[in-house]
């Protein structure tokens, strides 16, 4: 025993230093859209501020939250930080919903996860995967992430405000005195209501189906697919009209529609002759499709967004949907992209949405922009370190598939 024992009294010992790791989240890049028909952003200041605080840092291009009337400050004060386009592109998860150009993305970081919508039409489809593919980019589609219970949380939001902004839309056109027919969608007591064909029982058509019941028209709903229609008879309630695809009663209450949403919808309606010729004159036709042009090829497509970009500086929102309806002229026109009127609403909608999915891709140890996928965000992503791993991408952009369960497997 040592004389400092006996004594009693206790010496100071050093202590052991606690090692410390890095818990630096990934940087998240928001540039600003260049597409003139895409309004629509993904988050809110709110949320910026909740990713923020999970660690995340988020790079903004300026001005991009100004088509959802946010300023930069407003982002700033929830932890963002203003820089230029170059550095969002930069940044470890880049989000921007619209295709990015050719020039964007070889700006965007070698291995460097790209989260859009899946754009299937997007033009210079294989310039634009070939970029990808070049520089290793996992780009995933969030309109095609299903949870567990086979639920598309991301497309599910989007379609129900596509439904629901396309009735808010057809109610501001028809009560339109000069370019619509100056009449309420509902009608009132003594005057018959305006009536709207739904073609097609998805998720959009329901919201549609639903707000145009709520503002007192009368509602038919067609679907090739009798339990589907049993099942959004069901939960739409009373008073919607519902019937399978039948041509003869398809073709009557085309007749007499006032307004026609078509969702959902891969082959053309069953109706011989020309369809458009049984649609009465200034009937508002809104295509909901992913693919829209199927029901009615012959129509002239009308982006609502485009005509926003072109609108906006001169016209009121309510000009804006008489300046749309003034397009149509003699000629039949079809709407579509009606999502695009209300971004703001869309950005709320989303923002909760894309902080669970960034918690779940992004790791907490600084140690890359991407964990192992989930099975539903596997089926979404589009190219992964080099490869398509999306047939239709595959097929749209002339190169080879590759099963990305395969590549997962061996990383």
């Amino acid at each position: 025993m040592t004389d400092t024992e006996r004594s009693g009294s206790a010496v100071p010992q050093e202590a052991l230093a606690e090692a410390t790791v890095s818990r630096r989240r990934p940087a998240i890049g928001l540039p600003k859209c260049q597409n003139p028909a895409e309004k629509r952003f993904p988050l809110t200041p709110e949320a910026v501020g909740v990713l923020t605080r999970e660690g995340f840092s988020v790079i903004m291009e300026g001005g991009a939250g100004e088509s959802i009337h946010y300023s930069d400050n407003a982002y700033v004060k929830a932890g963002a930080r203003i820089a230029t386009r170059r550095d969002t592109l930069g940044a470890d998860i880049v989000i921007h919903l619209a295709p990015l150009a050719v020039a964007d993305i070889r700006q965007l970081c070698r291995g460097a996860v790209l989260l859009t919508l899946a754009n299937f039409n997007r033009g210079q489809a294989r310039e634009v995967v070939e970029e990808l593919v070049k520089r290793r980019v996992v780009n995933i589609a969030i309109d095609l992430i299903a949870d567990e219970r086979g639920n598309h949380p991301f497309g599910d939001i989007l379609s129900e405000i596509n439904g629901r902004s396309a009735m808010t839309i057809a109610s501001g056109m028809l009560a339109d005195p000069v370019n619509g027919k100056g009449i309420l969608l509902g009608g009132i007591a003594g005057v018959i209501p305006c009536e709207v064909t739904v073609i097609g029982s998805c998720l959009a058509a329901m919201a549609a189906a639903r707000s145009a019941m709520g503002l007192g028209a009368v509602v038919r709903l067609f679907d090739d697919d009798v339990y589907r229609l049993r099942t959004a008879i069901r939960q739409l309630g009373g008073g919607v009209i519902g019937s399978s695809v039948h041509p003869h009663a398809l073709e009557n209450a085309l007749r007499t529609a006032d307004v026609i949403v078509v969702s959902d919808r891969t082959r053309p309606l069953p109706l011989e002759g020309n369809t458009e010729c049984l649609l009465k004159k200034k009937v508002l036709v809104f295509d909901l499709s992913n693919s829209p042009g199927v029901a009615f090829p012959g129509m002239r497509e009308v982006d609502l967004g485009e005509i926003d970009a072109e609108k906006a500086s001169t016209c009121s929102s309510f000009a804006l949907y008489n300046a749309a309806a003034s397009l149509c002229g003699n000629r039949r026109t079809c709407f579509v992209n009606p999502g695009s009127a209300v971004p703001r609403t869309t950005a709320m909608a989303l923002s909760d949405t894309f902080v669970t999915l960034l918690g779940q891709i992004a790791p907490r140890d600084g140690q890359g922009a991407l964990t192992p996928l989930c099975k539903g965000v596997e089926e979404a992503t589009l190219t992964y370190m080099g490869k398509v791993v999306n047939e239709r991408v595959a097929e749209l952009a002339g190169m080879r598939f590759t099963d990305i369960r395969l590549l997962m497997s061996l990383s």
